[in-house]
């Protein structure tokens, strides 16, 4: 591939960035915020409810080891020549075709099936979708190209659509109408503007092989995959690293306002912090992929974990002082206010490296490895991120369960972070050596 020297971003280069734009309204509406409540207001209103809720949990679980599962294989399939555009198309069309099936159905079943199939598309599309980034642009230019994905993302699927769709839930007195919009508006949105990578992104890197031989090559290449991941100490100690550290960032997005609620914090404030907190991390998404070319990506990767960490610990801080307002001779209220002020604090330290942190994770990788075995690759990073996702909600429950204090709970995600430094750190010969044979 010709290396691109222009300082503007390509044609190309800026219909790959405006998929971020496209899909994540689906993170903001669907996985974050709107649909949990709605399903939750509908499930409320059965004698089962809490039967119902236990399956919610299973069915999300589901979703995410069925993506697990699929995606080395499907990585190997994707490499093929001809195969990575066709399977992106199918799984973000499926994505698009069940999303639009929760909006339209009330029986909590069939919202359920929705959820969980879309959830299937949209994870398979991403996953594609990351590993065009060495068919659209040089390894020169990856930081910047996979940093401005994240930003436009944050701008397209996290700020604008859903501003929008808060706007319409409360001009509708938060009716199940206005929730079916406000979810209907997602596959539309994702639709429409997948439209510039649909007609403009094409596989450059690729591994020939007959039609026929297609389903044995594609196993085969897996496992060879998994044996040159082992061999390769660069790629092998970050996808380690990374497994341990993006947990430890999933845990935090997810148990925010799980954990706000605990401590008695209201659920519009946390609302308007979620919003600070993607308004910030588009600009240092961008500033990220500027810093990583200047300073080298594995630094800043390092320095945002490292961020993580005092997040962790003020986090910690939030809820020790909620919990022991007495033995601090705080009012409950007074400690509920300097707590209300530090998850603004939290969000608003979320915002500067949760999309950096992840943009750079992208490009990196994509520097490390092979170009024509980019979706295979992927695919394993794909399968380490979702299960990862199971230890760290894990380990803040049972720690939470064991100690009565949501505090400890939260504290304990510092491990995580941690051990994501301890093999960034271990690995640095070997990602040095991978940095001199580019």
């Amino acid at each position: 591939m010709e290396k691109i020297k222009e300082k503007r971003f390509s044609k190309v280069e800026w219909s790959w960035i405006f998929y971020d734009w496209a899909n994540s309204i689906w993170s903001t509406n669907i996985d974050a915020a709107i649909w949990p409540i709605y399903f939750a207001l509908v499930v409320d209103r059965l004698a089962n409810a809490g039967h119902v809720n236990t399956i919610y949990g299973y069915a999300v679980s589901l979703a995410n080891f069925i993506v697990a599962i699929m995606a080395p294989f499907l990585g190997g399939i994707g490499d093929f020549k001809g195969m990575k555009k066709k399977l992106w198309k199918i799984f973000m069309l499926i994505g698009v075709v069940f999303t639009a099936f929760m909006a339209i159905f009330d029986q909590w079943q069939l919202m359920l099936l929705g959820f969980v199939v879309s959830r299937i598309g949209f994870s398979g599309s991403i996953l594609f979708y990351d590993s065009f980034l060495t068919d659209v642009t040089s390894p020169e230019r990856m930081d910047k190209v996979s940093s401005w994905g994240y930003a436009m993302g944050y701008i397209g699927g996290s700020t604008i659509p859903f501003i929008i769709s808060i706007a319409i839930m409360l001009l509708m007195d938060m009716s199940d109408l206005s929730y079916k919009i406000a979810l209907g508006i997602v596959p539309l949105w994702w639709l429409i503007f997948s439209i510039p990578f649909w007609r403009n992104v094409e596989q450059k890197h690729y591994v020939e092989t007959p039609p026929a031989e297609l389903g044995k090559a594609a196993l085969k290449n897996t496992v060879d995959t998994f044996k040159d991941i082992l061999r390769d100490k660069a790629v092998f100690f970050f996808i380690i690293a990374y497994f341990f550290y993006i947990d430890g960032v999933g845990t935090i997005i997810s148990m925010a306002t799980n954990y706000g609620t605990t401590l008695g914090l209201g659920s519009i404030g946390m609302i308007l912090a979620l919003l600070v907190t993607q308004i910030v991390a588009m600009p240092f998404s961008i500033f990220f992929g500027g810093w990583g070319k200047k300073y080298g990506a594995l630094r800043m990767i390092s320095i945002a974990v490292s961020v993580y960490v005092v997040i962790t610990i003020i986090g910690f801080g939030m809820g020790f002082i909620v919990d022991f307002h007495e033995n601090l001779g705080l009012e409950y209220e007074a400690a509920l206010d300097i707590s209300s002020v530090l998850f603004w604090v939290l969000a608003t330290m979320v915002g500067t490296v949760q999309g950096g942190i992840q943009a750079l994770s992208r490009s990196y990788f994509g520097q490390i490895i092979p170009p024509e075995r980019s979706n295979e690759y992927f695919g394993f990073l794909d399968i380490f991120g979702k299960f990862a996702a199971v230890i760290g909600p894990a380990l803040y429950a049972v720690v939470y369960s064991l100690s009565g204090k949501a505090c400890y709970g939260i504290l304990s995600v510092i491990l995580l972070f941690i051990l994501g430094l301890v093999f960034l750190t271990v690995g640095k010969p070997y990602f040095a050596a991978a940095d001199n044979k580019r």
